[in-house]
């Protein structure tokens, strides 16, 4: 098989996925360039002779970064988002900021069971690269595939970042839960419903339902369910702790976006009638409003139901 030409590959966000996917792709023999908000400068500069326009910034830094790119972006130019979560202000996804902010390239989306410590000691992972445009997908799966990254494709970039976005919230809600020492019985049973609710705001917002049992729903969330790697995990472990949420984030030293996403998810069920009682127990710890404990209980003690899959979480 021919050698692969290498790609010019330019990283916006320099945090512990960015800088990851970063390294991982340098050691595949792809040229690298990267840009922080701490270096300051133009990012644009970067986008000029790329190959893929990768942006791993954290959401609160979508909304700024895509209204100062998105009109200079170049229209060949792939992008390929990683920033997992729901904006708490324009309550939409990643690539739907970009989108709004009229970016004209294709749009890709990362997602899957990719904690970045793992990757970044050589451990084996597998992703989904999520295009409407397949074919655009299907090219960049074969350049960025290799050594311990396989990648599938999908379809579906709504739905395969909203999967993405709440498994976070549920990867909290599971911390809580071992902090308490509740069980496995106890763990299983909030994962399950956990990925009914975060199917209730995936076909809410119209994702695709196959999305929520692939690499980005079922499989990050039992990746960051369960890892004391996943940022959200931690946070769920020290709130069980008795430690308030900035404590906590002070603690473990970068961002945690689960607790921004149940806030957005809330605020996106309110008019739609949706219901996500895991994410409003977890607002509610969070707010001060309720300790674990009591958050546990209240979820014990809701009114019993059939079992559904999406509809009834």
């Amino acid at each position: 098989m021919p050698a692969r030409t290498p790609l010019r590959i330019s990283v916006l966000g320099r945090g512990a996925w960015g800088g990851t996917l970063a390294q991982l792709w340098q050691d595949q023999g792809h040229g690298l360039r990267s840009w922080s908000r701490r270096d300051g400068g133009d990012p644009a500069d970067l986008l000029q002779g790329a190959d893929l326009g990768v942006v791993a910034v954290s959401m609160a830094g979508v909304a700024p970064l895509a209204a100062a790119l998105a009109p200079r972006w170049p229209a060949t130019l792939p992008l390929l988002s990683c920033s997992k979560g729901i904006d708490l202000e324009c309550l939409t996804t990643a690539s739907r900021i970009w989108l709004e902010h009229g970016l004209q390239a294709p749009l890709l989306v990362l997602s899957g069971p990719n904690l970045a410590a793992e990757l970044a000691q050589g451990l084996p992972a597998a992703s989904v690269l999520a295009c409407t445009q397949l074919a655009v997908a299907s090219h960049l799966q074969g350049r960025l595939s290799g050594g311990n990254l396989r990648l599938y494709i999908n379809d579906d970039p709504l739905g395969t970042e909203v999967a993405g976005a709440l498994k976070n919230v549920m990867a909290l809600a599971a911390g809580l839960c071992d902090g308490l020492q509740l069980g496995a019985n106890a763990r299983a049973s909030l994962l399950t419903r956990g990925l009914a609710e975060m199917g209730v705001v995936l076909e809410g917002l119209g994702g695709s339902p196959a999305s929520l049992y692939g690499l980005a729903g079922l499989g990050d969330l039992l990746a960051t369910a369960t890892s004391t790697l996943s940022r959200n995990y931690r946070c769920g472990l020290l709130l069980a702790e008795g430690l308030g949420l900035e404590a906590a984030g002070v603690r473990i030293g970068a961002t945690v976006e689960g607790p921004r996403t149940a806030r957005a998810a809330l605020t996106l069920a309110g008019p739609r009638g949706w219901s996500l009682p895991i994410c409003e127990q977890v607002v509610a710890v969070i707010d001060g409003r309720s300790t674990p404990q009591e958050a546990a209980r209240a979820l014990m003690e809701r009114q019993l139901r059939a079992e559904a899959l999406l509809s009834q979480p």
